[in-house]
């Protein structure tokens, strides 16, 4: 189609712009592409989230997502405040409502401090409930460094940084084929080939597709989970001021059922956690059987299945339960009644899954030659987008 670009980028979600837009920002006259399938940017997992600027806290001290987390919420912040993104560090608080999640409680504030996060706090029921009156808590914490922000609005403005910089995105460009030559590699789309010298693959729900195009044996499926909201109805949001969410199960790379506050004031509720039956399946009755297939028959997915099937039997009965849904909301907020809830949307989660059954608890970047692939960036992913590029950057100044 073009003359061969330095570098393409495959993937135009957050990551792949934030990475993109970093490329030309340090290398002034690189020739940089992005492709992208859809018409526009950030339409999966990057539109289709809550708005959440995370602070850190999960994540295992040392590992990728707790050291880019906390950096990346820190260069976000400074990123909106620059190009005038709003958003808004409203803090948030973590419910232990059993006797069991007070020691687990007290191991988040442990690690929330190893990892950096700033002015944790461990709180009594009544000092929880002069931050969020309406909660019910054996013990809370704290977390003040949390934000909110519209993740869409960001990826728009990593794009016209993009372009601003010489990028150049080509929306509506599927990729169906990785091609590679002694000197390119060459992307065949739906309208036509790009070229390029090196390749960046931030494809989301399908990485590991782009991955196997491109002749790699990556090391685990992306397996699609959906995660459902409920939105509060408007004369009820006031039960919740912030952000209020459980301790984690950690078994699991999910945070359970929370609520929400967004940028606009309405409050969300949600998300749960149910086996999606295509990778890009937001709505229950959508299924591509390919997909589905590929997932049924992946060995990691049915030991993942058989070690965890009650849990997940139990998130898809409140998939199709709002009483359910709304009893889980209860332990936070006793307040919440099933009429509170009105049909919100839902996100696919790309998790990556190894063939042991092991859900993937970490980003995993794997570089070959001439080409770095994401293969797995799921929350804290758009918190981390631009730490994450900082990364992909360094990798990709060494194929280059």
């Amino acid at each position: 189609m073009t003359k061969p670009f330095d570098i393409a980028f495959v993937g135009a979600g957050i990551v792949g712009t934030a990475s993109a837009m970093k490329m030309v920002r340090a290398n002034p006259g690189l020739r940089v592409a992005v492709i992208e399938k859809e018409d526009a940017p950030g339409r999966h997992q990057t539109g289709h989230n809550s708005g959440v600027i995370h602070s850190g806290l999960y994540y295992r001290p040392g590992s990728l997502k707790a050291r880019l987390c906390v950096e990346g919420a820190r260069q976000l912040v400074e990123f909106c405040r620059e190009k005038g993104v709003p958003f808004e560090l409203c803090g948030k608080m973590v419910l232990a409502v059993r006797e069991d999640e007070i020691m687990r409680l007290h191991d988040l504030h442990t690690r929330g401090r190893a990892n950096g996060v700033p002015d944790l706090r461990i709180l009594h029921p009544d000092q929880v409930r002069d931050i969020e009156p309406h909660a019910r808590s054996l013990l809370g914490l704290h977390v003040p460094s949390t934000g909110i922000v519209d993740f869409g609005r960001v990826t728009q403005a990593y794009v016209r940084e993009f372009l601003s910089g010489g990028g150049s995105l080509f929306l509506g460009h599927r990729v169906a084929a990785v091609l590679r030559d002694s000197s390119l590699i060459h992307l065949e789309t739906g309208r036509g080939r790009v070229s390029a010298r090196s390749l960046v693959n931030c494809a989301g729900l399908y990485s590991d597709r782009v991955a196997r195009m491109a002749g790699l044996n990556p090391p685990c499926q992306i397996v699609p989970f959906r995660g459902e909201y409920y939105r509060i109805r408007s004369d009820r949001s006031r039960l919740v001021r912030n952000l209020i969410y459980p301790v984690p199960d950690p078994r699991f790379p999910f945070l359970g059922v929370h609520f929400t506050r967004m940028l606009d004031g309405t409050v969300e509720a949600g998300p749960n956690a149910v086996l999606a039956y295509a990778r890009e399946a937001y709505r229950k009755d959508r299924v591509v059987w390919s997909e589905l297939l590929e997932t049924l028959s992946y060995p990691g997915f049915r030991r993942m299945a058989g070690r965890y099937w009650r849990a997940g039997w139990h998130e898809i009965l409140r998939s199709y339960s709002r009483t359910l849904f709304a009893r889980a909301l209860r332990n936070l907020v006793p307040e919440i009644r099933r009429e509170d809830l009105l049909p919100g949307g839902a996100g696919v989660r790309a998790q990556a899954l190894g063939p042991d059954g092991a859900l993937l608890d970490d980003f995993v970047l794997l570089k070959e030659e001439r080409m770095v692939h994401v293969l797995n960036a799921p929350s804290p992913a758009a918190t981390s987008s631009l730490a994450i590029a900082d990364i992909i950057l360094q990798e990709a100044a060494q194929i280059l």
